[in-house]
């Protein structure tokens, strides 16, 4: 009995203390509390970027071949055999230097022979000229008939005829016997040997190729879907591999109409300046943009297009920390995952690449990640 009065006792004790305490026992931890707002939020979050260049890695460049903006490749005009060619791959020529001969017996012989049908041609005609004058004198006497005055005339026509083919044919061999000799139109190199010496060549067949040395350009070779985000007045840096601190400005010229059948590619020839220290023949780097017109390039991820607009986000760091702002952005066809930036942003600005779409005007950014 005593202990059932004990237990009855505690139980009242608890029940009447129990409101006094229910707040505090009910009430949730403080990391279970999600009405409070969070009070410490952690650093700011890093963003991976990108430091814009106007050259670099991310401004591709492609190789090219220095040559000149005048090459002509030189022939004969006539079928012979090569005895001689008085130039070899490299060299400089003067204007009116002889190249290669060929052989020179047979065009000789076919002029002596062609000099030979005109002496038998002028002889021919004299003869008919006489005959026809003999005729008309004894048809005037009525000696001759008028068939046989008809006759002469027509001798004599043809005669005159056969002198005038017979001379003409003497000009072309004569022409013939000088097309024997090359010589050099103007003042080069020659850039390239096709034929040796002994070697019969046909008329109008390739023997070498001579290359002007006033004017040079450098020739690159792009795809198709490069040149839709090329400018029409695109200028271009080009430099050797053995020297590339030695860079050279150059300025685009013209693009061949047509894409190569085999690679796809259209060649582009570029203007160099008269004291570019390149060789014809050189091998070198180009990239578009130069030093004063800087080509701005960026990943395509970096772009955020909103309503027909292009947005980047560019990172704004001062000592007191860094801040993101959404700049508007005009620029070309995206090519290989980049594109080029016309307007809105200047080479040294840090640009947000990825994680574009989790950000907001004037959002705090932590350290810079590289991509």
């Amino acid at each position: 009995m005593t202990v059932r009065r004990g237990c009855a006792a505690l139980l009242a004790l608890m029940l009447v203390s129990m409101p006094l305490t229910s707040a505090s026992a009910l009430s949730l931890p403080d990391w279970l509390n999600f009405s409070a707002g969070a009070e410490n939020s952690g650093p700011p979050r890093p963003v991976v970027s990108e430091i814009v260049e106007g050259h670099g890695e991310d401004a591709r460049s492609v190789p090219g071949l220095v040559q000149s903006r005048t090459q002509v490749e030189m022939a004969f005009q006539t079928l012979g055999r090569m005895v001689t060619r008085n130039v070899d791959l490299g060299d400089r020529v003067q204007r009116g230097e002889v190249l290669a001969e060929l052989a020179s017996e047979d065009l000789e012989a076919s002029t002596r022979a062609a000099r030979a049908a005109v002496d038998s041609a002028e002889v021919q005609n004299e003869t008919a000229q006489l005959t026809l004058e003999r005729t008309r004198a004894l048809a005037r006497r009525n000696v001759a008939t008028t068939a046989q005055l008809e006759q002469a005339q027509n001798a004599a026509a043809a005669a005159d005829a056969g002198l005038r083919q017979a001379r003409s044919e003497l000009v072309q061999a004569q022409d013939a016997e000088s097309y024997a000799t090359m010589v050099a139109p103007f003042s080069g190199v020659v850039s390239a040997v096709y034929e040796a010496p002994g070697a019969v060549v046909s008329a109008g067949s390739a023997v070498l190729q001579l290359s002007a040395g006033d004017r040079r350009e450098a020739v690159i070779d792009l795809p198709e879907s490069a040149l839709v985000s090329l400018p029409e007045d695109a200028s271009f840096s080009i430099w050797q591999r053995t020297a590339p601190e030695n860079v050279i400005p150059a300025t685009l010229d013209r693009i061949d109409p047509m894409a190569d059948t085999a690679t796809r590619t259209r060649r582009l020839y570029l203007t160099l300046p008269k004291d570019a220290p390149f060789r014809l023949g050189a091998l070198v780097r180009a990239r578009l943009g130069t030093e004063f017109q800087p080509v701005i390039t960026l990943p395509a991820s970096a772009v955020l297009e909103e309503h027909g607009v292009s947005y980047v986000w560019r990172v704004l760091r001062q000592p007191q920390g860094a801040t993101v702002e959404k700049v508007q952005i005009t620029h070309m066809p995206s090519f290989q995952g980049r594109l080029s930036v016309d307007t809105g942003i200047q080479p040294g600005d840090e640009i947000v690449t990825r994680g574009i779409h989790s950000l907001s005007d004037g959002q705090q950014v932590g350290r810079r990640v590289a991509p």
